[in-house]
């Protein structure tokens, strides 16, 4: 992307910004099919700016935010760090989530409480002290009457491309809480009709950890390997505030013994 443009990129944007401007304003007198034709138009060009703006965002938060300080370790092959952590979202939360309620296009939220007085949202890094990430994700959840609260992050099809039992999965996060809870992460490779789980507890402190899943030790068909998920689950979280500074998974093959 070279500029803006030049004076010609610069007048289309112009038309471009009073065409639906004008169109905006005469809503109320169009006839119903060329409204639906103008609607479906404005949603296809909200989301090309949409991608636009997600990437822009990115990049200069990026070129702001502190250089990375992942310790990668060597013969590493994979390495990613989700979309909320890395730029702005459209929607960047929402209160009273139920079950069910999706956060960007990779985080869903699941619990079981019926009081459903839970709300999670997209922050700056700057609201959270700041980390290598230019975005966080808090959660915060006051009253509570269920049995579990878990975030589902969906791995991109990379991560299982050529997925051996030889391979560790590495989570390096950044976690705030008010107040101490047990914090579990949970993989999930699904393989065939079956799916493989291998859960950790995070440390019970606040600051950034390390957690990884070594594959050595299980039953996993390396050669029926469809997808993969992480749960993060939260015991009793009622009357807290959880901060997921940040999040950046990688995967490597264990060193020969």
């Amino acid at each position: 992307m070279a500029g803006d443009g030049g004076p010609i990129g610069r007048l289309m944007q112009r038309g471009a910004v009073s065409h639906w401007t004008r169109a905006a304003e005469r809503v109320a007198q169009a006839e119903p099919a060329a409204l639906r034709r103008s609607r479906a138009q404005a949603r296809r060009l909200r989301r090309a700016l949409d991608r636009f703006l997600f990437a822009a965002e990115e990049r200069l938060a990026a070129a702001g935010a502190e250089p990375r300080q992942e310790a990668i370790a060597p013969g590493t092959d994979w390495i990613w760090r989700p979309q909320l952590w890395r730029g702005p979202l459209p929607v960047p939360g929402h209160a009273n989530a139920a079950p069910g309620t999706r956060i960007g296009e990779e985080i869903v939220l699941f619990h079981d409480s019926d009081l459903a007085e839970v709300s999670l949202r997209q922050v700056r890094a700057a609201e959270t002290g700041g980390t290598p990430a230019p975005y966080a994700l808090a959660l915060d959840v006051f009253g509570f009457d269920g049995s579990y609260l878990s975030l589902a992050l969906e791995l991109p099809e990379a991560a299982a491309q050529g997925l051996r039992k030889r391979h560790v999965l590495r989570a390096d996060l950044a976690l705030d809480v008010e107040r101490q809870v047990e914090v579990f992460l949970r993989l999930n490779v699904r393989h065939g009709p079956n799916t493989e789980q291998i859960v950790r507890e995070l440390p019970a402190f606040n600051e950034a950890a390390t957690v990884e899943f070594d594959l050595a030790y299980s039953r996993l068909n390396e050669r029926r390997v469809e997808r993969m998920w992480l749960d993060l689950i939260v015991d009793r979280p009622e009357m807290n505030r959880i901060e997921l500074r940040d999040l950046t998974l990688s995967r490597r093959p264990r060193a020969a013994l």
